[in-house]
């Protein structure tokens, strides 16, 4: 699979300087954290679930999180878990019958409730456990973690499979102050001694806000809220650091989507070079509630998150387009790596609009060419309306 692999090579060869890289769900663990994207959230009750997955992987979705937590009733679990096996099955019996991934379907994690439905899903998916990733572990602290993690590690030697985890932020203990520091060093504690096994951490900040009877509004982003952007800063400055420490923190859900599935007016689907399709496309997000959206991308990658949840196919093709690298950020990146440059100092960009100061700034330049490799970077006239309007076409 491939970011942007759904829409036309001609289309991509127009788009990108150097185009994204193929990658399976076999790739380095590295490399998968930076990849998710725009991870797409499904209840794991809905009907026809594996013609739904097939359906978002046709168009640029590259991970999913079928879910047995929040997204459905208590009353529901079984039913859930019943689904789930009948369509991972359905999914195996049309990806071939090899023993290895399959390369047309996305990344597909569980998300459960009890550490117990983890030995036990992976049992009753029997073969077609082949097509998972991995459990997304809810409200999760040291001590409730464990109990995950130790499940997780007991399929892996059962199934002889890589399995991933995504322990997702969202307790109360988290969020009030007197406890955030003791629970994010024991969140620490015990993500680092099952390293190996955490592809990234999430955030639950629907749960953040509902500990105080908040919700934002569309044009608020997470970060408006300041009990969540403090916990936030706080999770990245724990759990994300660039030392070698740190992990993915993924950025948060955004709530709002408008009925259906088509974001854009009819016209912008036409083609991905439009005349006029800026002010067009600027129109239309504002009609569709995506303003914030878009600022809230932004604000998490400078905030040092890297992928979104999402809850609506609609807000994927942004997600993606937004993680895609600039020319400028990837001239600039390419300088500061240079091995000449191993001593430090400072220089001026190609683009002559800002220092380059190549020790302060080398992490940064890593983990943008890590997003490059992933994403792809793009030519130096084509900007994020040019990549949204072709993902859309795709």
């Amino acid at each position: 699979m491939r970011h942007f692999g759904h829409i036309p090579s001609a289309v991509r060869t127009g788009l990108f300087h150097q185009e994204p890289a193929d990658f399976t769900a076999d790739s380095p663990a590295r490399t998968l954290a930076v990849a998710l994207g725009a991870t797409l959230y499904s209840p794991a009750t809905r009907p026809r679930l594996a013609d739904a997955v097939r359906k978002q992987a046709g168009r640029g979705v590259v991970s999913m999180v079928l879910c047995l937590e929040d997204s459905i009733s208590d009353a529901d679990v079984e039913a859930g878990e019943d689904n789930l096996v009948r369509n991972f099955a359905d999914l195996a019996a049309g990806s071939g019958t090899d023993a290895g991934t399959a390369p047309d379907l996305p990344l597909l994690f569980i998300r459960v409730r009890e550490p117990h439905q983890i030995t036990d899903l992976v049992d009753r998916l029997g073969a077609s456990v082949r097509l998972l990733s991995g459990f997304v572990l809810p409200k999760f602290t040291e001590a409730r973690g464990r109990a995950f993690l130790e499940a997780l590690a007991e399929a892996e030697r059962t199934t002889g499979r890589r399995l991933f985890a995504m322990p997702v932020l969202e307790s109360p203990e988290l969020l009030h102050l007197e406890t955030r520091a003791e629970t994010l060093a024991g969140i620490a504690s015990i993500t680092d001694k099952y390293r190996d096994r955490v592809l990234a951490l999430r955030l639950g900040v629907t749960d953040f806000c509902s500990a105080y009877g908040l919700r934002r509004s569309p044009d608020m982003t997470a970060y408006d809220i300041k009990i969540v952007a403090n916990v936030i800063a706080d999770v990245v400055n724990v759990l994300g650091r660039s030392d070698g420490t740190g992990f993915t923190v993924t950025g948060p859900v955004w709530e709002y989507f408008r009925p259906g599935e088509r974001m854009f007016k009819p016209q912008l689907r036409r083609s991905p070079f439009l005349e006029g399709r800026a002010e067009d496309l600027r129109t239309a997000l504002i009609e569709h509630d995506l303003d914030g959206l878009l600022r809230e991308i932004e604000l998490d990658r400078a905030n040092g998150l890297l992928g979104k949840t999402c809850i609506h196919p609609t807000h994927v093709v942004p997600v993606h387009a937004l993680s895609v690298v600039s020319h400028e950020e990837w001239s600039d990146a390419q300088d500061i790596l240079r091995p000449d440059r191993d001593g430090g100092g400072v220089l001026r960009s190609a683009y002559t609009n800002k220092m380059n100061e190549v020790k302060p700034h080398r992490a940064w330049a890593e983990r943008t060419l890590l997003r490059a490799e992933v994403f792809g970077v793009a030519k130096e006239d084509v900007g994020f309306v040019d990549l949204l309007t072709a993902g859309l076409a795709g």
